[in-house]
C-alpha cells in the first residue's frame, strides 16, 4: 500500500449510561495492535481527540460530533468495539461504510442489522480481532478492500 492507512477506533463511550463513561480500556489495546502491524498509520481516537465529550457545551458538542462523522468516512478501515448498542458508533459504522472503508465489528451483536449489514467482517471480542490482526488477515483485507 502506498498511502498509509487511516483507521478508526470507533466503539460505545457512553452508551445507555445515563452518566459516565463505559470502560475504554479496548481503545489502547486496539491502537497498539494496530501501532505494531501498520507501523506509519494514521490511528484516529475520539476519546483521544475529544477527552471531555461528555462535559462539552451544545455549539463545542455539536462541532466535536460532526467533526467524528466525518472523520468516520474518511478513514480506510474502521474498527468498532461495539458490546451493547451505541447510536454514535452506529452513525460511524454507516458513514465508513457508505464512504467504501473497511469496516470491522468486535461484537456479540451480530444479529443486529446496523452491526450484521454494515460491518465486512465481526468478531465476538477483541482476542478473535487480535488473532485476525496477528495473521496477516486485517492487512489482506486493507488491501483487498482499497483494490
Amino acid at each position: 500500500m502506498s498511502n498509509p492507512l487511516r483507521f478508526f477506533i470507533a466503539g460505545v463511550i457512553q452508551g445507555s449510561l445515563p452518566e459516565g463513561m463505559h470502560p475504554q480500556s479496548y481503545r489502547r489495546e486496539i491502537a497498539d495492535l494496530l501501532e505494531r502491524f501498520f507501523p506509519g498509520a494514521e490511528i484516529f481516537d475520539p476519546v483521544g481527540q475529544y477527552p471531555d465529550s461528555l462535559s462539552l457545551g451544545d455549539a463545542e458538542g455539536g462541532r466535536a460530533f460532526f467533526d467524528l462523522m466525518r472523520r468516520a468516512g474518511e478513514c480506510d478501515v474502521l474498527i468498532a468495539f461495539i458490546p451493547e448498542a451505541s447510536m454514535g458508533t452506529a452513525i460511524e459504522l454507516w458513514r465508513a461504510h457508505h464512504a467504501g472503508a473497511l469496516v470491522i465489528s468486535v461484537s456479540g451483536l451480530d444479529r443486529n442489522w446496523v452491526v450484521r449489514y454494515l460491518s465486512d467482517r465481526i468478531f465476538p471480542d477483541l482476542a478473535a480481532l487480535r488473532g485476525f490482526i496477528l495473521d496477516g488477515g486485517l492487512a489482506k483485507a486493507a488491501r483487498d478492500k482499497r483494490g
